[in-house]
């Protein structure tokens, strides 16, 4: 069927959606000619994962545009509408964090990730290597220069203020200069010009020194340091001062290394490189990942690309200049950026394999033992309750092998009891008659973390709604360590050694701990509430406030007596303060 429909395959371009035997897509591609990309898959050899893929492979669609920018956008947009599973790029990638220098009157530095999230102009700069040099700059800065820190004003000066970090806003008339002043400077800063923050420390390093407060004085020096570590940047020949993105690749046929320089200022400052599997052409792998790359990061004026992507239609897709450049001091930033991604490849590449065995082939391990014949996705239940109440249950999703925490799933349970069997009904119902109703995809298989009774529940309420999946439990020994699946034929013992121990192991850990953290927040918030009732002088109001503002019971009770004093009366504050930490201590004695 496949090759008979492959002689109606157009030589025009557009996108292919390769579908499995159950008619799901599986993989999403574009080409610029349609026949010869499809007919490759079919008619060469392949190994890696283009060989699983194609191994799986019972049927395909294909749509015809009329330019490669229209099938490259097309292309993302079934990519993130389906989701395929051999489509994985990005899927777990974090995006960058980028320190946010807000435009209100008096601006606040904030550390922001969605960088798409407002469409309003905003001053953003970065991207950082990660959150923790980010946090590194804005404490550095909130230091030098006492901005505002409240993201709503308060009645009173805060604590920021009493420490000399912020100017008290909220009561101070504070000149505009002044603000302006602090603005620019930190802007410049933020840029890469670091001369006038050090030159600030400096001097006050000299004055604290002469007035013979040596603890002050080494305190900013240690500051100073702080500046150089933050701001180590290899500089670059190109003096232009325009931001730029750098991107090299390297391939050994099975993966493909993606290396990216973040030049901002004629400075490196920052890396970013990630290795995947290669499935399709060298050429369009790098386009796609240049192209996907962008949702998660600013664009920059120029973007610089190795010469098997295409830059033409970057450009057109971005609108930005992406450039091939073919000499001078660009091309050596481009070669630059090519050896770094051969060498994350050889360095990495042992941890990649061993990755796969942990993930991939302990999920074919797991679809042999259990005899099935397609395991993509698996989705795993866990419920958590005190004595019968705050009961709550976790679904978390495996696909191929990996976590894909997009997926995952609370249940509040109305369920007020010690009933297990009772939440396990409840929670396999609500899960797939949504399954059912928003024709969402099912899993291959729903692992219960329970025995022999727990399953049975599940595959009544399964069979009640017509819905035909595998289902297993998990067996833990007397130590509370996985020892056994079960199944309705009885036990498969498993090797604690082996690979599918380790990966029964971390899906296991991983649906607890994201149940647990969950009955953790709901139990701490019934608690808040609880004690609040208790307290003479917390009204409705008062409580809706604290709520609002501190969360949990944890949080209110780092909080000082003159900061809750922002929504209490001192003696009311004083009292709720003493029984936070009185309660504090009876847990710790406990």
């Amino acid at each position: 069927m496949v090759l008979e429909k492959l002689k109606l395959v157009p030589h025009k371009p557009g996108c292919y959606l390769m579908k499995n035997k159950d008619g799901v897509i599986i993989y999403v591609g574009k080409a610029k000619d349609l026949r010869n990309r499809l007919n490759s898959y079919f008619h060469s050899s392949h190994t890696g994962k283009t060989a699983r893929l194609v191994s799986e492979i019972a049927d395909f669609d294909y749509i015809v545009v009329s330019s490669e920018t229209e099938s490259l956008i097309l292309e993302i947009n079934l990519i993130k509408k389906h989701d395929p599973k051999y489509n994985i790029l990005l899927r777990d990638d974090k995006s960058y964090p980028y320190i946010e220098l807000t435009l209100e009157k008096v601006p606040r530095l904030l550390i922001v990730r969605n960088v798409h999230r407002k469409k309003k102009r905003t001053r953003l700069f970065g991207p950082y290597p990660n959150v923790y040099a980010a946090r590194k700059v804005v404490n550095l800065l909130n230091r030098l220069y006492p901005l505002r820190k409240c993201r709503t004003y308060q009645k009173r000066p805060c604590l920021y203020f009493h420490i000399g970090q912020c100017l008290g806003y909220c009561t101070n008339n504070v000149a505009q200069e002044k603000i302006d002043e602090m603005e620019k400077d930190i802007i410049k800063f933020l840029k890469g010009d670091d001369e006038i923050v050090t030159d600030k420390i400096k001097k006050e390093i000299e004055k604290e020194s002469e007035s013979l407060h040596f603890e002050k004085a080494l305190e900013l020096k240690k500051l100073l340091d702080d500046i150089k570590v933050i701001l180590v940047k290899q500089k670059i020949e190109v003096h232009d001062d325009i931001d730029r993105d750098i991107f090299g690749y390297y391939s050994d046929g099975n993966y493909l290394s993606v290396f990216v320089f973040f030049v901002r200022g004629s400075k490196i400052a920052g890396h970013h490189h990630q290795i995947i599997p290669l499935i399709d052409d060298e050429g369009e792998e790098l386009t796609r990942y240049i192209a996907k790359f962008y949702d998660k990061a600013l664009i920059p004026k120029e973007v610089l690309v190795s010469s098997i992507a295409d830059g033409d239609l970057l450009s057109d897709y971005l609108k930005v200049k992406v450039k091939i450049p073919e000499k001078g001091v660009k091309k050596k930033l481009v070669d630059m950026a090519c050896d770094n991604a051969k060498k994350q490849l050889e360095d990495e590449y042992e941890l990649v394999i061993k990755n796969e065995e942990k993930t991939v082939k302990a999920n074919e391990e797991l679809k042999e033992v259990l005899g099935l014949e397609k395991l993509d996705r698996i989705e795993l239940f866990d419920n958590a309750h005190l004595f019968g109440t705050y009961n709550v249950s976790g679904m978390v999703v495996f696909i191929d092998g990996s976590p894909v925490k997009n997926e995952y799933r609370k249940f509040k349970i109305s369920v007020d009891k010690n009933d297990d069997y009772g939440m396990m009904r409840e929670v396999i119902y609500r899960r797939y008659f949504r399954v059912l109703k928003d024709n969402l995809v099912k899993p291959d298989l729903i692992i219960v973390d329970g025995g022999i009774g727990q399953m049975n529940v599940a595959k009544e309420v399964l069979d009640s709604l017509g819905m035909n999946i595998n289902l297993v439990g998990l067996k833990k020994d007397d130590k509370h360590a996985t020892n056994a699946l079960v199944t309705f034929d009885g036990e498969i013992p498993i090797e604690k050694r082996s690979n599918l121990f380790h990966y029964l192991e971390r899906m296991q850990d991983e649906v607890h701990n994201f149940t647990i953290n969950y009955h953790k927040q709901i139990r701490s918030k019934g608690l808040y509430a609880l004690i609040l009732d208790d307290i003479p002088g917390i009204g409705k109001q008062r409580k809706h406030e604290l709520l609002k503002k501190y969360k949990t019971t944890e949080n209110m009770r780092k909080q000082s007596v003159e900061e809750l004093s922002s929504i209490l009366p001192k003696n009311v504050a004083m009292e709720l303060k003493d029984i936070l930490e009185s309660m504090d201590k009876e847990n710790e004695n406990k």
